[in-house]
């Protein structure tokens, strides 16, 4: 059994700055749980497309009902492929777990792109899929567990963009220098 999460969401700031603010929003006041960041590969594709492949750390939690001695480390790594293309203004990024896969595994890809109705927005479509191979009739009590906390998690997330997204205008509207009308 699998389970599996969409969401949509919109932006209220433009493509490039929300794509941006990927790559910033660790840390954030609403990412404690995440360690540690770094890049493992990084290039430009003959289309002009970003391609990045980075490492995660997160810390996370097991349900209190589940028993301590099948997880030793509540540390996780996730890898995460991003592909950046700037001429069709989009971003897909793919993240999975590495460990602790068979307890529970999670495949997200998320989807950026300016939005149809107001290029000034960038609409942003989440899915998920989490997977248990645990057994021991389980499986579905994991998968339960795994899909909860990954909404509320998906919810703090868009609250750190949105909080970067927020620095990043702040800065911009710092920079601006009002026109001064001399006559």
């Amino acid at each position: 059994m699998v389970k599996f999460y969409q969401h949509l969401f919109k932006y209220d700031y433009p493509w490039q700055n929300v794509t941006l603010a990927f790559w910033l929003r660790y840390p954030n006041p609403f990412a404690s749980h995440v360690l540690a960041v770094d890049v493992l590969d990084r290039y430009v594709d003959e289309n002009g497309v970003l391609k990045t492949t980075r490492l995660v750390l997160k810390k996370g939690k097991a349900p209190k009902w589940f028993p301590d001695h099948f997880l030793k480390n509540s540390e996780a790594f996730i890898i995460e492929e991003s592909e950046v293309d700037p001429k069709n203004k989009t971003m897909v990024t793919r993240t999975k777990n590495l460990n602790h896969v068979r307890i529970m595994q999670i495949v997200e890809t998320q989807t950026f792109k300016q939005d149809e109705q107001n290029p000034e927005w960038t609409s942003c479509k989440t899915e998920a899929r989490i997977i248990s191979k645990f057994g021991w009739g389980m499986t579905g009590r994991i998968e339960g567990f795994g899909q909860s906390s990954f909404i509320a998690n998906a919810a703090k997330a868009r609250k750190g963009m949105q909080h970067i997204l927020q620095m990043i205008r702040e800065k911009q509207s710092s920079n601006r220098v009002p026109f001064l009308n001399s006559a």
